[in-house]
């Protein structure tokens, strides 16, 4: 049979293991079989709720976990599409979203429920507890689901994912079902993906793009999702320790993280024997902490991973097979299989190899567009101008790249990080991937562009403020002089936003602030 929605993998692998586990929760173990049961039940409340007519949106308000994972599965039964969102976020958020979206259900728990019906008291709602206390309902009732299903077409959305534009405004990307399955059977077809019994310790917030591929990945490759304990975050010890005593052998994580670790050295003391296959991406990896996670786990295959949500997971990647330099920075690589990627310059055409262009992205990769955003979809997803001969759409990233002398594609950056100081081109993320990878105290960094004074701003972690006439001088030892700040902020830990990466929104707003305030 064709599959044309995830869930369908999901009953074959429910028929291969279905005693394996599917979701490891702190003390909460779901087999498969269990899984597909609970999401079954709620899948046919949810049907109930939204009616025949397919392509509703239902909202998912609890905390990532067991219940996250079933309420997305049961959605998709359902032939619906869902919209995760974090417990943890302001109610402002929740309204922006719910302005832009209008789901039509909530599903959630009663000792969570409140904090978003503040938000919209008249939106249906749905709680897990009381479809887990129902009876299972009839053949003929999952039949009906299922012969619905069935008669999906893979473009459906299988989600609608937040993102935060420039203004920190959530834009929803819309997900369809071909996009997470092709990329998963392209991995597949590469070798990045086999059969072996995958255990991914999954610490992404459940609103992320990456947690939405790990729970494909649980469903299409019977991998088992080992969810980390969100207070685990600002203990990285309980982190190792959890996928020592689980044997977990996946990663998929921000570099952040694995920053934060080889700062502290932590593999020195924890090995990670079980751990086979590390994915990481969303921002650059310091070269000299990558060096660091591949000396301790030489069995390992480290992948670096790129592509914006709306290219739905990654367009690119580049498998590490040879050593890397610490000042050289790690290749994004080549596309994928049935994706391809053009670099285009500011006249529409294409760059020669070693010339620097914006990075666009077409192929079966593509999301379908914003929800209920159509002018911000057609500022975005836009005509290939190298073919004029019939409609054909790309989507322009606003990342900077070049092809390297092997034919690797290399980030050199944003658009909108891109500066002219003192008569220089200068990327500031190369300002940042050279601080955090030579100097030892500063453990993160985010260089940001004084314009109203014309100054480079360094805000940087560490545990305590460093002398900023020595950090000046170190620094000029290592970068022109040109790039190098001009004034020093010291935090003892930088702001994140829901994916873990460096908040540079907030920080560009307190740069602002602080202007106006002088």
């Amino acid at each position: 049979m064709y599959r044309t929605n995830l869930t369908q993998f999901l009953d074959d692998t429910v028929t291969a293991y279905p005693e394996r586990a599917a979701v490891i929760d702190g003390e909460t173990v779901l087999s498969f079989r269990r899984l597909k049961g609970r999401a079954l039940k709620l899948a046919s409340l949810v049907a109930e709720r939204l009616g025949e007519q397919k392509k509703h949106v239902a909202a998912v308000f609890v905390p990532k976990g067991a219940d996250s994972v079933t309420a997305d599965v049961a959605i998709a039964y359902s032939s619906n599409a869902f919209i995760n969102l974090d417990i943890k976020h302001p109610e402002q958020r929740f309204r922006n979203i719910f302005e832009n979206v209008r789901p039509d259900l909530l599903i959630t728990r009663r000792d969570v429920a409140d904090r978003i019906l503040a938000v919209d008291g008249d939106i249906p709602v749905l709680y897990i507890e009381d479809s887990d206390a129902m009876p299972d309902p009839d053949t003929a009732r999952i039949q009906e689901l299922l012969e619905r299903r069935d008669g999906c077409l893979d473009t459906d959305l299988l989600c609608v994912i937040n993102t935060s534009g420039s203004t920190g405004t959530p834009k929803g990307v819309a997900g369809h079902h071909r996009a997470f399955i092709d990329l998963i059977e392209s991995e597949v077809r590469r070798g990045e993906l086999d059969d072996t019994h995958e255990i991914l310790a999954s610490i992404v917030p459940c609103v992320f793009d990456r947690h939405i591929f790990e729970v494909c990945l649980m469903m299409m490759r019977a991998a088992t999702l080992l969810i980390v304990p969100e207070q685990f975050a600002a203990f990285p010890v309980r982190i190792l320790e959890l996928i020592v005593r689980h044997k977990a052998t996946f990663l998929f994580w921000t570099p952040t993280l694995m920053v934060n670790i080889a700062n502290m050295d932590l593999l020195s003391r924890i090995p990670l024997p079980s751990l086979r296959k590390i994915w990481f991406g969303g921002e650059v990896f310091p070269t000299a902490k990558f060096n660091y996670w591949r000396r301790y786990l030489p069995q390992v295959m480290f992948v670096n991973s790129y592509g914006p949500t709306e290219v739905l997971i990654h367009c690119a990647h580049y498998v590490v097979d040879r050593e890397l330099r610490d000042d050289e920075p790690i290749p994004i690589g080549r596309a994928l299989p049935n994706r391809e990627i053009l670099l285009i310059d500011e006249e529409g055409r294409q760059v020669k190899q070693g010339e620097e262009g914006e990075i666009c992205v077409r192929g079966i990769c593509l999301a379908a567009g914003y929800y209920n955003s159509p002018e911000k979809t057609a500022a975005a997803f836009v005509q290939n101008p190298l073919n004029s001969a019939y409609p054909e759409q790309l989507y322009r990233t606003g990342d900077i790249g070049m092809l390297n002398e092997w034919g690797e594609l290399v980030f050199k950056g944003r658009r909108d990080t891109l500066i002219k100081h003192m008569g220089y081109r200068i990327e500031l993320g190369e300002v940042e991937h050279v601080i955090t990878g030579r100097l030892e105290a500063v453990r993160n960094c985010c260089a940001l562009y004084n314009y109203a004074e014309k100054k480079i701003t360094l805000f940087y972690e560490s545990p305590e403020a460093l002398d900023e006439r020595d950090l000046r001088t170190r620094i000029g030892g290592i970068l022109p002089l040109y790039m190098v700040p001009a004034a020093y902020v010291h935090m003892t830990e930088m702001p994140r936003n829901t994916n873990g990466k460096i908040d540079r929104l907030s920080l560009k707003q307190r740069l602002e602030r602080s202007i106006q305030s002088v």
